[in-house]
């Protein structure tokens, strides 16, 4: 049987009082070409049920958008972060720290997704790149999403190298924040070429736990970048 993987989702604000729940669809797609049959999970507004979700999925994707509200990881607000939704914030907080603390199930983050990975586990992040002193950042959204628009260096012997069976790799960027201290228990393995922010973190050992700040959905025709979705999904399926 194809492993089941729950992917969370955006929110896009319709009221005061009323949202919607939104994903790209190149998350889905991916799960799909890689093998897996993708469910989406909604925002609840009970995060404890996050745990409930997971008793019948094989794995679980943690996908982009909108930042995260800085006063969880010790931040400030500026002008530069966009609208926060705490409901989303608290969800997938509550869902990474059961999924890797309560089960042995696969977790893959992107973009955002890495960062509620560390500042789930304890980390924080950059609340603005460009102003952080990485004006560089300020302009990597202006190549398309499939374009790569710098390159990353990646540690060897590490389930990233092995994954990608490279040490450096072309790729796409769509953000201005990023991971500035890793969790504990979270290894860096990826920085970007040349200001060596983190662009990688995984958990040491066997499990496949991995985050990236790259958007490797985005990237549909590079058989590295979608290697990492078959190996996701290959560890959902117990292989």
């Amino acid at each position: 049987m194809k492993p089941v993987i729950g992917i969370t989702c955006g929110i896009e604000l319709l009221s005061r009082s009323s949202f919607r729940e939104v994903l790209l669809d190149a998350y889905s797609d991916s799960i799909e070409r890689a093998g897996g049959v993708p469910v989406i999970l909604p925002n609840t507004a009970d995060p404890a049920l996050a745990g409930k979700m997971t008793e019948r999925l094989d794995g679980i994707m943690i996908t982009g958008g909108t930042d995260m509200d800085p006063r969880l990881y010790g931040g400030r607000a500026d002008k530069t972060v966009s609208r926060v939704y705490a409901r989303r914030d608290a969800f997938e907080i509550a869902l990474v720290r059961h999924v890797l603390n309560e089960t042995e199930k696969p977790l893959f983050g992107i973009c955002r997704g890495l960062q509620v990975m560390n500042v789930a586990l304890g980390g924080d992040l950059y609340v603005d790149l460009p102003s952080a002193g990485f004006p560089e950042h300020s302009f990597h959204d202006i190549y398309p999403r499939e374009m790569v628009s710098h390159e990353v260096d990646i540690q060897k012997n590490t389930l990233l190298q092995d994954i990608l069976g490279c040490e450096k790799t072309g790729v796409n960027s769509f953000h201005h924040q990023a991971v500035k201290t890793p969790a504990p228990g979270l290894l860096a393995t990826a920085w970007s070429v040349p200001d060596e922010l983190i662009e990688a973190l995984e958990l040491p050992g066997e499990r496949f736990v991995l985050g990236v700040q790259w958007h490797p959905e985005g990237m549909t025709e590079d058989e590295r970048q979608q290697a990492l979705f078959k190996r996701f999904i290959a560890a959902a399926a117990g292989k």
